[in-house]
């Protein structure tokens, strides 16, 4: 018969018949992910809509944000990233995606970025995909974290702000040649590790004081960062490599070491303080006679006592590495695009310093080490669009923050999506979007102070650069509190400007005169997205003022 030389043939080749199988299983797999998945309808790359391994290597490139702002230029609001993956540029989506009690819970892609300790997952309130578990954690921790609890914090901020201006100042101002260049991305990671370190355990890090990584902290959160951003796009990987059941189980019983490099750090912190743990801090009086400041970490077990059951060491170690891990880099990240944009912007750098001097001239800025009040600055009208500008411009995450639509579907942007569909906003789009006025591809701080009440009050529901609802990151009040401080300050003590000095009035011209400068004008910074968009070879000169502000 006819088939009889084939079935020999097979006979003779497993490896051929093996090969075939698995190219039609392959392209099954495939035809049915592109059309059998309820969303063919959603415009997108092609092999986007077959494999997630598009996005894998879209992310390996290290600049998938750029990938995403030209897929939304060409398709609209509605992209197709993985065959069950949307982005949603639409600022309006947000409201519906990231709303209280919407439905919408988090995929598989966070519990990737999960650390681990003594064979177990630490579950912060970012990874955990629980929402009941979410909402039990933030009403033990969220009273830390309120605006009103951090004011309090003030001063830790401004000892580890003050020895930031003072090593920069001892190390690099007024030197000429390679001694004079400040390599203002790590310097700005250091100063926000440091606070970080001082709010958590009233005690700096040491990367300040060192001018360099602590026990390869830094080294080892940028590996995990670049694991997850990659690794996250197709997460069944982290079963089989980092969170594989075998390597757990054999590091609980400590027969290997798969512990997370930031979960020992912390871990050890933790050690130093056994009286926290134990309930019996002991409390100094301050000048005025008040109690000492607690730390994070004397409320977080100030929980652990309230309800030991839910709040275990376990959990005080969780979120205290949660500290350590979102509030470091987001908050360096945003600082470097601050002044970064303010040395490429000199009208933008003019109109700031001449805000801040006039608000010296009321009386404000009287410390004498040039340190700033939260109440100084926390309302000034151009310092603040500055910073919203560049939260807009430059947010720090750079991929969707993915949740699974409920049962039932979800209509965005007038297109159906059926249960089950991965959606998400990732800022970068977002932040394009036409609600923000003209040329979005443009650092513009103007652009909030031009716009109407009404106008301004929708851009900054719209900025996304926090994440938005529930879910919404719960140490936004830490990294304010530190922009708002640390930029006036430094500016008042070292004097900014380009190369080329911007024109100023006749008033402010001894005051702004030059510099702190990019070492380099011509040479622009590289960025890396591994989830959080680093920047680096931002370098710069400084020069301190005469008189110091």
């Amino acid at each position: 018969m006819f088939v009889d030389p084939i079935l020999a043939s097979w006979r003779d080749n497993p490896y051929i018949v093996a090969c075939w199988a698995l190219l039609v299983l392959a392209v099954s797999r495939a035809v049915f992910n592109r059309y059998g998945r309820g969303i063919s309808h959603i415009p997108g790359p092609f092999l986007a809509s077959c494999t997630d391994l598009w996005r894998v290597f879209v992310v390996w490139r290290r600049r998938p944000e750029l990938e995403h702002i030209k897929l939304h230029q060409i398709h609209g609001s509605l992209v197709r990233l993985g065959p069950r993956a949307i982005s949603v540029s639409d600022p309006a989506a947000i409201q519906i995606i990231y709303a209280l009690n919407s439905g919408f819970v988090k995929s598989e892609f966070y519990p990737v970025q999960q650390t681990i300790a003594r064979g177990r997952r630490l579950l912060t309130l970012f990874t955990s995909t629980d929402e009941a578990f979410h909402a039990k954690l933030r009403r033990a921790v969220s009273n830390a974290y309120a605006m009103s609890t951090l004011v309090q914090f003030e001063p830790l901020v401004d000892s580890t702000t003050l020895e930031f201006l003072n090593q920069l100042e001892k190390r690099f101002a007024n030197k000429a040649g390679p001694d004079g260049v400040c390599d203002f991305s790590k310097w700005l990671q250091y100063y926000a590790f440091d606070v970080i370190g001082e709010l958590t355990f009233s005690k700096r890090l040491g990367f300040v004081d060192k001018g360099g990584d602590v026990e390869n902290i830094i080294g080892d959160l940028q590996w995990l960062l670049n694991y997850a951003a990659v690794v996250g796009q197709l997460p069944i990987l982290d079963s089989l490599l980092l969170k594989n059941p075998i390597r757990l189980a054999a590091s609980s019983y400590n027969l290997l070491n798969a512990n997370s490099p930031v979960a020992n750090f912390a871990r050890a912190r933790i050690a130093s303080r056994p009286d926290v743990a134990e309930g019996r801090e002991k409390s100094s009086d301050t000048a005025n006679g008040k109690p000492a400041r607690r730390d994070f970490l004397s409320r977080f077990y100030e929980a652990h006592r309230k309800d030991p059951e839910f709040m275990t060491h376990e959990r005080v170690l969780a979120v205290t590495v949660a500290n350590m891990f979102a509030g470091s880099d987001t908050t360096a990240i945003t600082l470097r695009a601050l002044f970064y944009n303010l040395l490429r912007h000199p009208d933008d750098m003019k109109d700031l310093m001449e805000e801040l001097w006039a608000q010296k001239d009321k009386g404000s800025f009287q410390n004498a080490e040039g340190l700033v009040d939260w109440n100084d600055v926390r309302e000034l009208p151009f310092l603040s669009a500055v910073i919203k500008e560049t939260l807009r411009c430059h947010p720090a995450a750079g991929l969707t923050l993915e949740r699974i639509v409920p049962a039932g579907g979800v209509t965005l942007c007038g297109q159906f999506i059926p249960a089950g569909t991965i959606v998400g906003c990732n800022a970068w789009t977002v932040h394009r979007d036409s609600l923000f006025g003209e040329r979005t591809e443009e650092f513009r701080p103007q652009r909030w102070l031009d716009a109407s009440l009404e106008q301004r009050r929708l851009m900054e529901s719209s900025i996304f650069s926090f994440g938005a609802g529930a879910r919404t990151c719960i140490g936004k009040n830490i990294s304010l509190l530190e922009i708002y401080k640390l930029v006036p300050a430094v500016l008042m003590r070292f004097e900014v400007s380009l190369s080329t000095v911007p024109t100023l009035s006749q008033e402010y011209a001894d005051k702004a005169y030059p510099k702190l400068e990019l070492a380099d004008p011509s040479k622009p910074w590289k960025l890396h997205n591994a989830w959080f968009i680093k920047q680096e070879g931002f370098e710069v000169r400084l020069k301190t003022r005469k008189t110091k502000a």
